[in-house]
């Protein structure tokens, strides 16, 4: 038995992606920041809880808009096709034809693949949302999965690197805690992402540790060089 392994709901993995690599990124560097600038955790964790909460909205409305967008465009090419197999049916035909020419079939089974499909006007529709437009129908309520998947995701990423603010007093110290836990936190988080888009899981970790990182630190190092 042959079996294939193939990447499912992808559209989900990658809003989880946007808003765990968010998540745990941009408030790692406030958090850094602020440890750089002033030494109460209650202000880390205060700033911190706020842009999470701001972060999480944001990120969930953009996921929403780009999921409003990309079915408003898929319905307005659907209804764009449905007029033209009714007005110029013949020129459809052709770009079926086309389609078939690149996959290698001979003039006369393009012809007959082409004649076959235009009796069913759906699927002659769907075949050229596919192939000629490349697009594929959005899921029912895409945008408004998307917007919790990624605002959720933000939320629980952005916990993780303020964790340790919530138990120690001194800001510099808590900011050890949460460079180690965040930097794990990045590098089993990069090597999972890797791993289910199918690349390389270690370097796909260290990368995203590396990012995670220069963020914190170039956030640190400013703060620190601003009240001296």
């Amino acid at each position: 038995m042959h079996n294939e392994n193939h990447l499912k709901s992808s559209d989900t993995i990658r809003d989880i992606v946007i808003g765990m690599s968010d998540g745990l990124t941009v408030p790692f560097a406030l958090a850094a920041g602020l440890s750089g600038a002033i030494n109460s955790s209650t202000i880390v964790v205060t700033a911190g809880i706020a842009e999470i909460v701001a972060g999480s909205i944001a990120m969930g409305l953009g996921g929403f808009l780009a999921g409003k967008t990309e079915a408003d465009h898929y319905s307005s090419e659907l209804q764009r096709e449905y007029e033209e197999v009714e007005r110029v049916p013949e020129q459809e035909k052709t770009e079926v034809m086309e389609v078939f020419a690149d996959f290698g079939l001979s003039p006369t089974l393009q012809r007959q693949v082409a004649d076959e499909m235009a009796k069913d006007k759906d699927k002659w529709v769907d075949f050229m949302m596919r192939y000629e437009l490349g697009l594929e129908k959005p899921e029912a309520n895409r945008a408004t999965q998307s917007a919790i998947t990624i605002g959720f995701s933000y939320i629980v990423g952005g916990i993780i690197p303020l964790s340790p603010y919530f138990f120690i007093s001194n800001s510099q110290m808590a900011l050890y805690y949460s460079c180690g836990i965040t930097l794990i936190c990045l590098f089993v988080f990069g090597y999972f992402k890797s791993k289910v888009t199918g690349q390389n899981p270690v370097n796909g970790a260290l990368k995203v540790v590396v990012i995670g990182a220069l963020a914190a630190a170039a956030a640190f190092l400013v703060a620190r060089q601003i009240t001296g």
